[in-house]
């Protein structure tokens, strides 16, 4: 393969391209879904592409061919063709040549570090796993619906340019989880474990799935639901917010992410997924959060979803301040758009959904740094308040600014003490008064990894996967809207 791909670059040079980028990639996805009993869904799919990105007369040109093997010699050369004549039509309509930050030419491999391929369990075995995490939601009467989820995905991809970059990549990420949907009493209410929309992913093998231990939290799954179709609604009002984990990791998608993404901040994602509060021109000025909320970007961070040795313009992976003391320090970005603010390196943000896109830019694995604090001690200094978990719903405006999060259960927190459960509890703010009221967060005991496989951005639309790692944390005086 890495022929094919060094094939590709050379063809466009020699038809005069003045850089040549290609990227072979064979995705391999399964997906597994038992509902109430029955497999529901088995789907298996295998690809094999080669996408080509060209630079010519200032301009530049991608396109992607699928291979019919490792021989398919005429595809690679037809993609890099094809590539150099879509960046020579669109040169004259480039108002100035496009730049790129450099990059030293890498070489290696890298590949995902696990115990156990989640490839090699053989699907007889995976699905009696899912059939029995499923039934561990049953007894109940109230329950109508059960469900238990598995989804593998690797990408293996071979990665060359006429600048020397030549390396070599496979990445696996493996993801399960459960959720019980309950009637009673006219309320419906769906409970998930360990997160919503799917479960929990990340860049290891199939030992995630077995520490997950599905089936030992069916039960409490299912009761959960139950009681939310009994709970009264949250009430509104302002009170304190404590979060955790697997909802704050949404927050700091939305409302940290994707704001920091260099091409929306300067307007290139208006048109389809908005635009941004943050500019280059507050880097090192703008108060993003208060001076305990440190958010650090880290591709190199082990299971995260986007851990990985290069991206997907050959930029190394690497670990770089977002919010540093609450000050607002760095962006993400990839070369071109580097290049823009006169940075004299890449980030390594720049990634594409498969072959047949191209690079663009990304949010990496982003976290909430840990602080100090035990979760009963941070429930226990919280006089009136309500403890949120799992993403339900959520809404954010287009600048980024203003949100609204929805959970699927929350508990009200009185003098100290967790009181009753309450169901939907949903909170409001803006981005940067929100961060600024983080006053505690809990300590690296309670700070763990989560992953998003099913980030949307860029137009035609690409899914991407990263990981945010949080400990619960609590904030000051937040809106609550029944």
């Amino acid at each position: 393969m890495n022929e094919l791909a060094r094939l590709a670059v050379d063809s466009a040079q020699r038809a005069g391209a003045a850089f040549a980028d290609a990227r072979v990639e064979r995705v391999l996805v399964e997906d597994l879904l038992v509902r109430n009993g029955e497999l529901a869904l088995s789907n298996a799919r295998e690809e094999l592409g080669i996408g080509v990105t060209v630079r010519a007369h200032g301009a530049v040109g991608f396109a992607a061919q699928p291979l019919g093997g490792a021989r398919d010699t005429s595809g690679a050369v037809a993609a890099a063709r094809r590539a150099l004549s879509i960046a020579r039509q669109l040169a004259p309509a480039m108002s100035r040549a496009q730049d790129f930050a450099p990059e030293p030419a890498h070489r290696g491999s890298f590949h995902t570090p696990m115990e156990i391929d989640p490839f090699s369990v053989p699907l007889s075995e995976r699905i009696e796993l899912l059939l029995a995490a499923e039934q561990s939601l049953c007894g109940r009467p109230e329950v109508v619906a059960r469900e238990a989820g598995l989804s593998l995905r690797r990408e293996e991809r071979w990665h060359v340019s006429s600048d020397g970059l030549d390396v070599h990549q496979t990445l696996t990420r493996t993801g399960a989880g459960i959720a019980a949907t309950a009637i009673d009493g006219g309320q419906c209410e769906r409970r998930s474990y360990p997160a919503s929309f799917g479960g929990d992913f990340a860049g290891r093998g199939y030992e995630h799935v077995l520490e997950m231990n599905l089936m030992g939290h069916g039960e409490r799954v299912r009761d959960e639901a139950i009681a939310l179709c009994r709970a009264p609604a949250c009430p509104a009002g302002e009170r304190d917010l404590i979060l955790m984990g697997n909802q704050l990791m949404l927050q700091i998608h939305e409302s940290v992410g994707h704001p920091t993404e260099l091409d929306r901040a300067l307007g290139a994602e208006r048109d389809l997924a908005g635009g941004s509060f943050a500019t280059p021109a507050q880097l090192g000025k703008m108060q993003y959060g208060s001076s305990i909320v440190d958010l650090i970007a880290d591709s190199t961070v082990a299971g995260g979803l986007d851990t990985r040795g290069w991206d997907d313009q050959g930029t190394q992976s690497g670990r770089w301040p977002i919010v540093e003391g609450g000050r607002f320090v760095g962006f993400h970005t990839s070369r071109e758009w580097a290049a823009r603010i006169g940075e004299l390196r890449s980030r390594g943000a720049a990634r594409a959904e498969s072959w047949y896109h191209p690079a663009i830019v990304r949010i990496t694995n982003l976290s909430l740094m840990p602080g100090t604090w035990k979760l009963d001690e941070l429930i226990a200094d919280t006089e009136n308040g309500v403890l949120c978990d799992t993403v339900k719903t959520w809404s954010i405006d287009q600048q980024r600014v203003n949100f609204q999060f929805t959970t699927e259960l929350g508990f009200e927190i009185k003098n100290g003490k967790k009181a009753r459960l309450v169901r939907s509890p949903t909170y409001q703010g803006r981005t940067l008064e929100f961060w600024n009221s983080c006053d505690a967060i809990c300590d690296a005991d309670h700070w763990r990894l989560w992953g998003v496989p099913n980030c949307g951005k860029g137009n035609p639309m690409q899914v991407a996967e990263m990981s945010h790692g949080a400990a619960p944390a609590r904030f000051r005086k937040v809106n609550f809207v029944a």
